[in-house]
């Protein structure tokens, strides 16, 4: 959901005037705004970009978007993509244009950055105890009455926490909150059991801070996580709500928010949410995947449940970066100026996918090339016998893992599948 303010926010953005904070574009650029930069449309290649240089693939983003929001609206789900994963007020903007509820955040820090863009409706995947921020939230609420913010609960701690703060701060509208159940002994947060959930939301209903709204949590914590596994975790997740609602728990609430769903098993939270009885009062199904907008060559390719139902849809990775031969020293062996400071290397390694010529521009498939190791500012690469490659050359690399992909770079050029340049999105990390 995003208002008129969202809007403005976001094309103010175009504004900003392009300097040296932003690695990788080009130098001629200086004093430019970034709009004017847009305008001109330069190629990622010929156009004065240094590398390395990340760029997001524009028909990528776009088939991404609607991929997702076709599935969403295909099972009946309201739709949260996790912010945390880009931390671009441009791509809210987009999600939300293709049908997002609202956007899911991870700590008081990301909230303040959407309400600066105007986001209407956020979802806070975590407990919040931080006083200071729930002096602010309090604020934030009182100040809009069309905000609406939900944020998870999992102990009676916390509760008195978030209560103490509250009156303190003289909240005059209660927050809304959602009970959040574990995946399990030795999984990350959430009130282990179905007893402690129901402590939990005592607890908030003895207060008059809190409004309980439903229940959540995140699949993905599961232990040792398979089909079988996390079914029968999201089956307690609906058993939950449809408990509470029998309790009376939900009393003076318009609607039951049910929400699971990170980008590894939606496929699995659509089957189970599908099965939940009717309540007594209309039920928010919200699902929270993130890292479908760019999606990646790696790990995101690798878990994605498309690989399980390709007949509701398949996601393009849409990040490349580009990095240059700089050294090589012997055979069998080049360095890349791109490492741990440019690419993601949490989960996989980078893959190098093509080499384009420094001498005449073409492009062959990086075939012979592997990625080995990662020094702050250098790829160390294998290169097989018989494989041509000299320093100079530029090499595009496929990354694995969206979320730390997205917080190496301020500003990313979108470029089309020409390297003709048309955007350029602005992270706040």
């Amino acid at each position: 959901m995003a208002t008129d303010h969202s809007d403005q926010a976001v094309a103010a953005l175009a504004r900003e005037r392009v300097d040296h904070r932003f690695k990788g574009l080009p130098a001629s650029a200086e004093g430019l705004t970034v709009g004017e930069l847009a305008a001109e449309r330069r190629s990622l290649f010929t156009g004065g970009f240094t590398t390395p240089v990340l760029a997001l693939s524009a028909e990528a983003l776009e088939h991404n978007l609607v991929a997702m929001e076709r599935y969403s609206a295909a099972h009946g789900l309201a739709f949260a993509p996790h912010g945390k994963t880009s931390m671009a007020p441009q791509l809210f903007e987009r999600q939300l244009a293709h049908g997002a509820w609202g956007i899911t955040a991870a700590v008081p820090t990301h909230v303040r950055v959407y309400r600066a863009f105007g986001i209407q409706r956020i979802f806070l995947a975590n407990e919040l105890v931080d006083a200071a921020a729930l002096h602010w939230l309090a604020a934030e609420l009182d100040a809009d009455p069309d905000f609406r913010f939900i944020a998870y609960v999992d102990s009676v701690r916390g509760v008195e926490l978030m209560d103490a703060a509250l009156r303190e701060a003289g909240a005059r509208r209660p927050v809304e909150v959602v009970v959040e159940l574990g995946g399990g002994e030795g999984a990350r947060t959430g009130a282990r059991t179905e007893a402690e959930c129901a402590a939990v939301a005592d607890a908030v209903a003895a207060t008059g801070t809190l409004r309980l709204v439903g229940v959540a949590g995140y699949e993905g914590e599961v232990p040792k996580p398979d089909g079988e596994r996390v079914r029968a975790w999201l089956r307690r997740l609906t058993a939950l709500a449809a408990d509470f609602d029998a309790a009376g728990r939900f009393e003076g609430v318009d609607e039951v928010v049910v929400s699971a769903g990170g980008s590894a098993w939606f496929d699995a939270v659509a089957d189970v949410l599908a099965e939940l009885p009717a309540l007594s009062r209309p039920v928010l199904k919200l699902l929270r995947s993130g890292a479908y907008v760019s999606h990646d060559d790696g790990h995101y390719r690798h878990i994605t449940p498309f690989n399980r139902v390709p007949e509701e849809g398949e996601l393009h990775p849409a990040f490349r970066l580009w990095a240059q031969v700089v050294s090589h020293p012997e055979p069998g062996q080049a360095f890349l100026n791109a490492g741990k400071r440019d690419a993601a290397y949490d989960l996989d390694l980078p893959a190098p996918q093509l080499i384009r010529s420094a001498r005449d521009g073409s492009t062959r498939p990086a075939t012979g090339l592997a990625i080995t190791a990662l020094s702050d500012q250098h790829a160390w690469v294998t290169v097989a016998d018989g494989t041509e490659l000299e320093v100079g050359d530029w090499v595009a690399l496929g990354l694995s893992h969206p979320c730390t992909s997205f917080d190496k770079w301020q500003m990313i050029p979108v470029a089309e599948a020409d390297g003709t340049v048309t955007d350029y999105i602005r992270t706040f990390f």
